[in-house]
């Protein structure tokens, strides 16, 4: 995907303030109460303990609502699971087949967890290998989306790590135990994993033989360390820290799926979305999924992605690794980012130096300067089409290469703004890698401008256009010094990717 420059018809000055992601809003558990299939714990272990008698029928699965029912939840790593269809129709197979079912790996899992649950005092549990239908075509997909939720509402989470046989094997790394997990026991490294640490209100972590090794909030500390994750985060949840989309996404960077669909889905929770599941789409999933983060916040850290080979092509990332040094950048609100955008300008002398003079100096023209822009930034929000996107960032073109820009967006490292490098190749913009330098000439607005069809600029009386003359109508206010793709006296120039 790459931004498409098209003319708008709308009149209206829409460059503007990143609107708020509200993580309260998006995260919180919703009135109305959904239906998920969970194990009854007693009648699992009931039945395991008189496996031999002639007694068939054990209603081990109930189906009942999120939000009235106390249960706990299993989050571990996947290997010889048992199904749904197993685990219901255990005592109808055969005898060499059901005891092959109770020896594998998976059951002995269901099993330590019930008794986990009855041990802290929970009638119900819920296991994803064996309490989603999958071979429903409907229920996998809604199981899918609800999962966030799920984990969310539980009383407990029980963290299986089934490569730990030590209690103290979180206090360092072991590349020679975990190095083809980077060091780390391999639930941390997981893409379904990551919701299921942060979401859930109190995680218990178990070694392979269900020894208990400690709670999140006692370990955040160390899974600071391990996953990136903000302590605070850990202990309280996405909304005790104001986050970024970059900040969410380098959580996954380094994290793996079977599927390479599911390291889409197994974001969607934490950034409030909900999308269809289709999978043999591959990394289309995640483009889908940033499209959908877009139409819900207007954050521009979405736009930072720095992948670890640069590479020329589409503004949206290809997977969460090109967020891998997003976890510095924080989103700002408009007055900040005006703020900056000024000190910017001053401090690398751009635009005309007499006006820059004019800005320092005279306060009653700063003032007025400072509150057209901070009108612009307000008004401005990211549109979704089906022509694409539509989003306005200050952008410098560079004096060596009239088609090459920096954009500034509304996010910033501790050190400064973040800025990506655009070139323009005739109708639409393409990342490139960026350029360590910062251009200090004046940025010419007529570069940008003449790429664009010339039916696009202010016609004079005799019907040709001026491209100079509709220039200087521009040049009146701070757009002179950091030229806004969104001109007040020219309409609305968006950049748009398709």
């Amino acid at each position: 995907m790459t931004f498409d420059q098209r003319p708008s018809t709308s009149r209206r000055f829409t460059f503007g303030p990143i609107l708020r992601y509200c993580l309260v809003k998006h995260h919180s558990v919703g009135s109305y109460t959904q239906r998920m299939k969970l194990l009854h714990v007693e009648v699992v272990l009931d039945r395991e303990k008189h496996m031999e008698l002639a007694k068939s029928e054990y209603d081990v699965l109930k189906e009942l609502d999120d939000e009235a029912t106390s249960y706990a939840i299993l989050s571990h790593r996947w290997g010889e699971e048992v199904t749904f269809k197993e685990m219901i129709g255990l005592m109808k197979m055969e005898t060499r087949k059901k005891d092959e079912v109770r020896k594998c790996y998976g059951y002995q899992k269901i099993i330590k967890s019930c008794e986990q649950a009855l041990k802290d005092g929970y009638k119900w549990l819920w296991i994803d290998t064996c309490c989603i239908d999958k071979r429903s075509s409907s229920e996998l997909p809604e199981a899918i989306n609800s999962m966030y939720r799920w984990y969310q509402s539980a009383q407990v989470c029980y963290a299986y790590l089934s490569d730990v046989d030590e209690l103290a094997v979180l206090a360092e790394r072991d590349y020679r135990k975990f190095g083809q997990s980077s060091s780390w026991p391999e639930w941390f490294m997981r893409g379904w994993t990551l919701q299921e640490l942060i979401t859930p209100k109190q995680v218990e972590f178990f070694n392979q033989d269900w020894t208990h090794i400690g709670s999140k909030r006692l370990l955040a500390p160390t899974l600071e360390v391990i996953t990136g994750i903000p302590r605070e985060v850990l202990r309280d949840g996405l909304v005790s820290k104001r986050l970024s989309v970059a900040q969410i996404m380098s959580w996954a960077a380094r994290r793996k799926t079977t599927r390479v669909e599911d390291r889409a889905y197994s974001l969607m929770g934490l950034f409030g979305v909900n999308m269809p599941m289709v999978y043999g789409e591959g990394k289309k999933a995640f483009q889908r999924l940033q499209l959908e983060i877009i139409r819900v916040s207007s954050d521009h850290s979405i736009f930072a992605r720095r992948p670890l080979m640069p590479r020329t092509g589409g503004v949206l990332a290809e997977d969460p690794s090109d967020f891998r040094y997003g976890g510095r950048i924080r989103k700002i609100e408009s007055d900040e980012f005006v703020g900056r955008l000024m000190e910017y300008i001053e401090s690398n002398k751009l635009g005309d130096p007499r006006r820059i003079g004019v800005l320092r100096y005279d306060a009653r023209t700063h003032r007025r300067e400072l509150a057209v822009l901070r009108d612009a930034v307000h008004s401005q929000q990211f549109r979704v089409s089906n022509a694409g996107i539509q989003v306005c960032l200050p952008v410098i073109p560079l004096p060596d290469s009239p088609s090459h820009f920096k954009a500034t967006l509304a996010c910033a490292y501790v050190w400064g703004l973040v800025t990506i490098d655009l070139v323009f190749s005739g109708s639409s913009f393409d990342r490139v890698p960026d350029i360590d330098t910062i251009p200090r000439t004046h940025p010419e607005f007529k570069t940008l401008y003449g790429l664009v069809l010339t039916a696009f600029l202010r016609p004079l009386d005799n019907g040709t256009c001026n491209l100079g003359k509709t220039l200087a109508v521009c040049f009146i206010s701070l757009l002179e010094s950091f030229h806004m793709l969104c001109i007040q006296t020219c309409r609305y120039l968006p950049v748009t990717f398709p």
